[in-house]
């Protein structure tokens, strides 16, 4: 039996956009099971704390997941390299929208393979219909009132909305 591949996706997925769902779809193709780790990081002071992003990530991920054995989702607050060492990944999945993107993801590749040369980074271009989404994007359209329906899945869009009028 060949073993199996396992890939990590990171990110804050405050909130989780229809972006990062295209990236985990295709995702897929590429690995037998996708952690999603979602990464605690205060530092940037997320709209949702990680409870709500991690349900978020499992609501709006379970339809590429039907048997629910090839998608994890789970927090993590340790170094990238330590957390893709403890789910044994042999892959780093990133998405990227704009050459700016690749200048960060470059950089930080590259003292990624100095920690561990054993586990690759993969990137994948953003599809042409979601290159222009983020989540800072999607929660300063939410904010203001536009309309976001088209950038997150109907359950992600009513919770914005609902943070947005405690506010």
């Amino acid at each position: 039996m060949s073993k199996q591949r396992i890939g990590i996706y990171p990110g804050t997925f405050d909130p989780i956009t229809s972006g990062h769902c295209d990236i985990v779809r295709r995702a897929l193709r590429l690995v037998d099971r996708l952690v999603i780790g979602v990464a605690a990081n205060a530092d940037k002071g997320p709209l949702f704390d990680l409870e709500q992003r991690i349900e978020m990530a499992k609501n709006d991920l379970a339809r590429f997941d039907p048997s629910g054995d090839r998608i994890e989702v789970r927090s993590f607050d340790i170094l990238l390299m330590h957390f893709a060492e403890e789910m044994n990944a042999g892959m780093i999945v990133r998405g990227l929208r704009a050459v700016s993107d690749f200048d960060f993801e470059f950089q930080m590749t590259g003292m990624n393979a100095r920690l561990n040369p054993e586990i690759e980074t993969v990137f994948l271009m953003s599809s042409e219909s979601h290159q222009f989404i983020s989540s800072r994007f999607v929660k300063e359209i939410g904010a203001l009132g536009g309309d976001i329906t088209s950038f997150v899945s109907p359950a992600v869009a009513k919770r914005l909305a609902a943070r947005y009028a405690e506010d």
